[in-house]
């Protein structure tokens, strides 16, 4: 049959098979030293056809067999009689190396800490310096498990949460590793597998609720000073706080066909992720805040927190949650306008792609890395759908409103919002239905919106 294979032993020569004609070795592996080995049988072509060349080749192969399988009960004799072992040349070369935990930090700091911030350095000089308070340990070498689980229970006592004690187990792993790479050390990074238990402290960032986000829009155009309109601009972008408040100037283009934030890494001011990196279309309170940023002909969009040295996105992040701590719900901080961001976008059915590249979210797919990703026009297209329109605005809008009967009905009105889902019909109010007829709207009550279309604005004093 093609393609089969034939195979006959050898009978009266020890070792020697044959398959299709070609003679092979084949012998068993002792099993005094089979488990030193991957298989329990040696079996080698001998690349020939003829019997008598066979044989002389698996007889000087059986001869060098024996041999090695010899030496090697040799070693195992001395190692069980005479308690010898063989050492790895590395372990041999740096079983005297002393490395110390400072001395681990620091060789981290010098690899790693190229173009990084000042937060990089403060959390590995504060991850060791938890290290150094909770052990007596100062050799990489002398670190045991017991070390490292002590560690812990001081990083719990002092009132971290589980995620808090991860992110410095995180570091202080981090600088471990790389000291054992760098010297070469055996010894194992005890910090690798410590149990970590979950807490009732941590605590999901809660959306800042509609209501409450518009209320902060208003006053943020009532005191209009630089640290309001960081507020704005984060209220309707969703960027992050460290991302808003490194901007340049120049990062914003007014005069673009639309509107928009350039945001790239700068390096006063890096980005999470690569992902971060994205064109951002100005609407609504974000376009106001660009507007007023604009107008001061400086190089730093908020000098206040930021210059070519570094971006002091903490210090912001104070200055506003204490701004914002009487205005808002418990839980709420200035990372929650991100979230509102998120599900604003989700209830006018954003799809999930565009949500994530107008927030710089990851999107999980391997087809999301082709293409150039979606253009400001289409992101501009979901974020103004998106839009709360702030209290006290006077609006000529074309809302579209669900009627008793559910239906939806297109209609332009010019009126002042005085709630986040409703628009007031007044008898003095204009309302024109998509056809142009004008209505007496005297009897409508107030309906919910499902979407609207700004045509016009003034913000009321």
């Amino acid at each position: 049959m093609s393609g089969s294979v034939s195979q006959t032993v050898i009978q009266n020569h020890s070792y020697l098979i044959r398959r299709n004609g070609i003679f092979y070795f084949s012998r068993r592996v002792p099993s005094d030293v089979c488990s030193r080995f991957n298989k329990d049988r040696v079996i080698v072509s001998l690349h020939t056809r003829s019997l008598p060349k066979a044989q002389r080749s698996a007889a000087a192969l059986s001869d060098r067999l024996e041999r090695y399988w010899d030496s090697i009960r040799l070693e195992i004799f001395h190692t069980k009689e005479l308690g010898l072992s063989v050492v790895r040349e590395v372990e041999t070369s740096n079983r005297h190396v002393s490395v110390s935990i400072p001395d681990a930090l620091a060789t981290y700091i010098r690899l790693k800490g190229v173009g990084r911030n000042k937060t990089f350095f403060q959390g590995a000089e504060r991850a060791v310096g938890y290290l150094t308070e909770a052990t007596s340990a100062e050799e990489l070498a002398s670190l045991s498990a017991s070390d490292a689980a002590r560690f812990r229970d001081h990083l719990i006592g002092k009132g971290m949460t589980a995620a808090s004690v991860r992110r410095v187990f995180g570091t202080v792993k981090a600088i471990i590793n790389l000291a054992i790479r760098e010297y070469g050390l055996s010894c194992p990074n005890v910090f690798a597998n410590v149990f970590i238990p979950d807490d009732e402290k941590a605590s999901t960032r809660l959306p800042i609720p509609d209501e409450s986000l518009v209320a902060i829009q208003k006053e943020c155009v009532e005191l209009d000073d630089d640290v309001r309109w960081l507020v704005a601009l984060i209220s309707d972008t969703g960027m992050r706080l460290a991302e808003a408040a490194g901007l340049l100037v120049s990062d914003i283009k007014l005069d673009a066909e639309v509107p928009h934030i350039v945001l790239r890494k700068h390096s006063w001011r890096t980005l999470k992720t690569k992902g971060s990196e994205r064109d951002i279309p100005l609407v609504g309170m974000s376009l106001w805040a660009a507007q007023r940023i604009s107008k001061r002909e400086i190089e730093f969009a908020f000098p206040r927190y930021t210059d070519l040295s570094a971006c002091n996105a903490n210090s912001a992040s104070a200055a506003i949650n204490k701004w914002l701590k009487p205005r808002v719900p418990e839980g709420c901080v200035v990372h929650s306008f991100r979230h509102s961001l998120r599900d604003r976008l989700r209830r006018v059915e954003c799809p999930s792609d565009i949500a994530d590249a107008i927030g710089g979210w990851a999107t999980v797919g391997v087809g999301q890395k082709y293409g150039s990703g979606y253009g400001l026009e289409v992101k501009t297209k979901w974020m103004e759908r998106r839009r709360t329109p702030p209290l006290g605005t006077t609006f000529l809008l074309k809302v579209s409103i669900q009627t008793p009967g559910h239906n939806h009905v297109s209609v332009v009105v010019v009126t002042t919002i005085i709630s986040t889902n409703k628009i007031p019909f007044h008898s003095k109010s204009e309302v024109k239905s998509d056809r142009g007829a004008t209505k007496d709207n005297r009897n409508l009550s107030t309906l919910p919106i499902v979407s609207f279309e700004q045509i016009g604005m003034r913000l009321t004093a």
